[in-house]
């Protein structure tokens, strides 16, 4: 397991230097030169060139790269900006402020977003897929993949209006969405979340209600169940020590892979309910042509995909015995 995980490591390292280098070229060869978008209309050479010097894009391309990464690892100083400490990801163009500060200030509120809309669809979900699996072809069955097929062609940008002006400006059941520290107020931090949980939720809720269903479906008919059937196992054992626990590896590859999407940024939910978290963040770089930080929000995400991708392959191990790590 130590040699599997030190390889997966190594890997994840070179899989981000390589989309560092692919995304600080993107962003840095193709717009136009963000010194002069900084410099306003009345730029000068003089002030053009220390603009340049100041922003650390004076050098040609793959110096710029070179000095931006000897930052992550060893700081950087930046002009009039002043030193910036490892690991430095760069100064915003709008701001003026270290990168990955920001992008630590926000950060916390997109972990909030993402772990407690995952702890909705993961129970409501899994839970439904469970029932629809164990009645399939009856009345539960066909309402659960029902609903499920409706959540799924739903849009975040439609429910999230409409929940907002239902629950909470008209029913006033819901509080207005907002972000409180947790370690401030546990209570009011669970309140300015819910809806958007909520709202986040469904889609998911919808795929993992049709996954839980069809992989639970298949287990069931695999011989190594029916011969604990004939051996005489209860259902209920039969169910969850060999059918449930054999269906479980999709669900959490994909429970991965979704985590670490939204972990680096719902957007679309973020734009919703105008919460400023990592999507929002992201959103504000690309209208401001704040590249430093729009490359600083895309490496956070790529690194936490690549890192629960990791994690899932670790407890594949645990979950399923007919996968042996080396």
């Amino acid at each position: 397991m130590l040699r599997f995980l030190l390889r997966r490591v190594t890997g994840a390292i070179v899989i981000l230097l390589v989309i560092s280098a692919i995304v600080f070229y993107l962003f840095y060869a193709i717009p136009r030169d963000p010194a002069r978008m900084a410099c306003g209309k009345t730029c000068t050479p003089e002030l053009l060139t220390q603009i340049r010097h100041n922003l650390g894009i004076a050098d040609p391309m793959p110096v710029q790269y070179w000095h931006w990464l000897v930052g992550i690892f060893a700081g950087r100083d930046y002009g009039n900006y002043g030193h910036c400490p490892a690991p430095c990801l760069g100064y915003s163009f709008t701001n003026r402020q270290p990168v990955l500060g920001t992008i630590l200030d926000r950060l916390p509120l997109t972990i909030s977003l993402a772990l407690g809309s995952a702890v909705f669809f993961l129970v409501i979900g899994v839970g439904a897929g469970m029932i629809a699996a164990v009645k399939q072809g009856k009345a539960l069955d066909k309402i659960a993949s029902s609903v499920s097929l409706l959540g799924s062609s739903l849009q975040i940008y439609f429910v999230g209006y409409i929940a907002m002006f239902i629950l909470v400006q008209q029913m006033g059941l819901l509080d207005q969405p907002s972000y409180t520290p947790i370690t401030e107020n546990p209570v009011k931090w669970a309140s300015g979340l819910l809806l958007p949980w909520l709202v986040l939720s469904i889609i998911f809720t919808a795929n993992y209600t049709r996954m839980t269903r069809s992989q639970l479906v298949e287990q069931l008919t695999e011989d190594y169940v029916r011969t604990a059937r004939a051996k005489g196992l209860s259902r209920a054992s039969v169910f969850f020590r060999f059918a449930w626990r054999g269906a479980m590896g999709p669900i959490v590859t994909i429970f991965g892979i979704d985590l670490g999407t939204l972990i680096g940024g719902a957007i679309i939910t973020e734009q919703v309910f105008s919460i400023q978290g990592i999507g929002q963040l992201a959103v504000q770089s690309v209208n401001r042509s704040d590249l430093p930080m729009l490359l600083g929000v895309t490496l956070v995400a790529a690194a936490a995909i690549v890192f629960f991708n990791i994690f899932v392959d670790a407890i594949y191990g645990l979950i399923d015995p007919r996968i042996r790590l080396a």
